[in-house]
Order: structure tokens, then sequence, then C-alpha cells
């Protein structure tokens, strides 16, 4: 028989098993750093009905999503986890209570040219506050700390969160005569930083019939080294300018009161998310040793969540890290911390008698204490047994010899140091102990 060659889809991630241990250890750090905030987790189904995914998507959506029949019912993964909370909030808000404060940590699936660095299957890591009708403004200033603990908790250093609000470009636009081309202007004010401000210039000015002039005093405005102080110019022009000015001072005014240091945030008004659903404070986090990465984490306010399920209004705010993107980018630059422990016990234990009765009950005795413990029972030499342990880095070797059973006693090694000790059960659990608590310490990504 022929055998298949093994292969993975291009644009999907496989962890070799320390990769995998250090993921999931910025999950479990997520989830943490969430949970501090009051929010609750939420796990909604990778497939549901086509119409209810793309009941607010439609054209690029549409292209790239995952989409097949199982018999008479036309089903899809989902692409986001925006849409399915929407769903989700829709269908239960009877059973919520509001403001719905929820983190959500799952997979995502786009169907899009695999490419390095991006993904067709991919982990998304959310959190969104949803109101009944409102949400106080507080909700938008909350998120950049939420943003700070959880790269703070990871072990990024190096990071800026820069803030805007959508209010303020949709005043602008009305100021500048440009509020016809709105969506148009914000997609391309989108793309600044990749493609520089000549190139936007010329998209304005050659697709929109904006002017040479009201697109370079739009440029100026928006890249000036004091955002806030530029924009008192054109207070009391626009209500809705005015508003969105006001929102912005509010978020500002209570960062550092919500305990974001200031080098770690600034006011940006090139930031403009390009998707329509926006209406007020916009977020992009930037890593500002390697700001050819992008956002590592992005999101914002919009005023109706559920608006193609429900009557009902309800307001929102969240932000979204492309969690998969990231592992691999940080792997990539090298600020994985391979330090950090990552092997799937911590304690290996080898027998060296016929009857094992002893070997078993000391690994039950060590997991009920919350070690974890391996039992290597193959028939393999002692030093190949050795080996398998300084490959898979478990820090202990437990040595059960006739010697060490007759005595009751084991002998145990610390495969870090090289030092070895023989004693009884219970000091040989405290000291496995001691040393894991103190060697504990260490975060997932090391600048």
């Amino acid at each position: 028989m022929s055998k298949m060659k093994p292969r993975t889809l291009s644009g999907f991630m496989e962890l070799l098993p320390a990769r995998q241990v250090q993921f999931d250890r910025m999950v479990e750090l997520l989830r943490r750093s969430y949970s501090l905030y009051g929010f609750t987790p939420l796990d909604t189904p990778l497939i549901e009905a086509s119409e209810v995914l793309l009941a607010k998507g439609g054209g690029e959506t549409e292209k790239q999503i995952y989409r097949f029949t199982k018999g008479d019912t036309d089903l899809s993964l989902r692409f986001d986890l925006t849409v399915p909370l929407a769903k989700y909030v829709a269908l239960h808000y009877d059973q919520l209570t509001f403001p719905f404060r929820r983190f959500q940590i799952g997979k995502v699936y786009r169907g899009e040219r695999a490419q390095r660095g991006r993904f067709r299957e991919f982990y998304q890591a959310d959190i969104d506050v949803i109101g009944d009708g409102a949400l106080d403004i507080v909700n938008e200033a909350e998120i950049p700390s939420i943003i700070y603990k959880t790269f703070t908790a990871l072990g990024l250093k190096h990071f800026k969160i820069r803030i805007n609000n959508r209010k303020v470009l949709g005043g602008l636009f009305e100021l500048l005569g440009l509020s016809e081309h709105t969506s148009d202007v914000l997609r391309t004010l989108d793309k600044l930083e990749k493609i520089g401000p000549a190139k936007v210039t010329e998209i304005l000015t050659d697709d929109f019939a904006v002017s040479a002039d009201t697109a370079h005093r739009l440029l100026n405005l928006l890249t000036t080294d004091d955002p806030m102080a530029a924009l008192e110019a054109f207070t009391g022009q626009s209500v809705l300018f005015d508003q969105g000015v006001g929102e912005l001072s509010t978020v500002v005014k209570y960062l550092t009161a919500f305990g974001v240091p200031k080098d770690h945030f600034m006011v940006d008004l090139t930031i403009a998310r390009g998707l329509d659903y926006y209406t007020g404070t916009v977020y992009e986090t930037v890593m500002t040793d390697h700001p050819e990465v992008g956002s590592i984490c992005s999101g914002g306010r919009y005023d109706n969540l559920a608006e193609y399920y429900t009557d009902r209004k309800l307001p929102g705010v969240g932000i979204s890290i492309g969690l998969t993107r990231l592992f691999f980018v940080l792997e990539d630059q090298g600020l994985l911390n391979d330090d950090l422990l990552t092997a799937p016990a911590d304690v290996l234990i080898l027998p060296m008698t016929e009857d094992l009765s002893h070997a078993i009950t000391l690994a039950t005795a060590m997991r009920d204490y919350g070690i974890r413990t391996q039992l290597h029972c193959e028939k393999k030499k002692f030093k190949q047994k050795l080996s398998y342990a300084d490959k898979m880095k478990i820090p202990f070797a437990v040595f059960l010899g006739e010697d060490e059973v007759t005595a009751n006693q084991v002998t145990l090694k610390d495969l870090t140091t090289g030092q070895q000790v023989t004693c009884s059960t219970e000091e040989a659990i405290l000291h496995i102990a001691n040393t894991l608590a103190m060697r504990a310490g260490g975060t997932p990504i090391r600048e």
C-alpha cells in the first residue's frame, strides 16, 4: 500500500510541544488579565448558519468565509468573534445582565491567501463591554488599561497604545467639505503608515476629487506633534467634532488613574480603523521596537452591536488581539522566553525493580501534592531514560531501586544542577515543590 505524505495545509499553524506550552501560557495569562477586570468567559460555536454570519457582512467577508452545506443546511465557519457575539447578545438578551462584559479566546477562519504571518485558521482574543441603550465613556477609558495590563503580564515592555475618536475625524471631514467621502477617506487614512502621506494625498485627490490644498491641510493636522492643541482651533464649528474632542479628552484624562503610564499611550489622529461600524474611540497598539509588525491589538467603540438581529440598541466597546499572528511574530523576532519551563512533567520516576508498586505509590503521592509526575517503565537502558528526561527538559528525576525501597527512601536528582540526594519521600516532595516555586518566575515574552 502506498503511503500518503503527511502535510499541514498552508495558513494553518501547528506547534511542537514546547512552543504549544508557551502559546498556552499566553492564553492563560490573557484569561487571568481579562478576569481581573470583571469579564466573563464566553464560547460560541465554530459553525453558524451562513445567513446569521453574513447578515452584517457580504462583499469581502463573503469571499473569505469558509462556507459549505450539510444536507439542506447552509453553514459557515466563523470569521471573527464579534458577529457571533452580536448574535449571542440578541438571542440571550432577556437572560443577560447589562453592561455585559465578556472575553472570548478562540479560533476563527478566513479563506484568504495564506502568506508569511497571515493565517487561515488563527486564534483571536477579544473583550467587549455591551450596554443596554447606552454605555458610559468610562468604559472606553478603561480599555487601554486592560491592554496595558495584558501586554505587561505577557512580558512586553516596549509598546504604545494609540488612541483617536472617529467623531473627531467625522467632524473634521464636515469642516473640510469631505462628508460625502467619509468612508473612503477613512479607509485611505487607515493605510497612511503603509503607503505614506504622498500616496494618500494622491488617492484623495485623484480618486475622490479632494483638492490638493484640503488634502495637505488634513494630513498636516492629523500628523501634528501636539494633536489636542491643534484640535482647539476647530472647536465650536461642528457639534460632531466637539463631541468627539470631548470624548477623546475624557479618555485621556482617566488613563493615568487607570494605571496606564504616559509613555505607553498617545493621541494619534491618523488612527482611523477603516471598518464602518466604529463610531467613537478607536485604538491600535504597536510594538515600538518593531513598528514593521503593525498593530498587535486594535478595536474601538460602536453604537449598535446587534442591529441586524434586534431593534434594541446595544452599544459597545471592544478590542481584539490576533494571538496566532502575535505568537508567530514574537517567535520570528526571537522574543519568546525559552527559559520558561515547558516540560510536560516536573518529575520523571525511574523504577529499577520488577515490582512497580512502590513507584506507582510514589507517583500517586506526588500527584496528590500537585507535582506533575511521569512514570518511565519502558524497557530501555538507564542512560536512554535520562536522555529522555533531558530532551523533554524535565527538571527532576527520581531513582527507585531495591535499596531505596528497603530504606523507605528515594534518590532525587536535580537535572538542572546535577545535584543528587537520597532522602524520604516527604523530603523529596517538599524539595521539588520549593525548587519549582523559585523557578516559576518569568513571562512568555522576553524583550
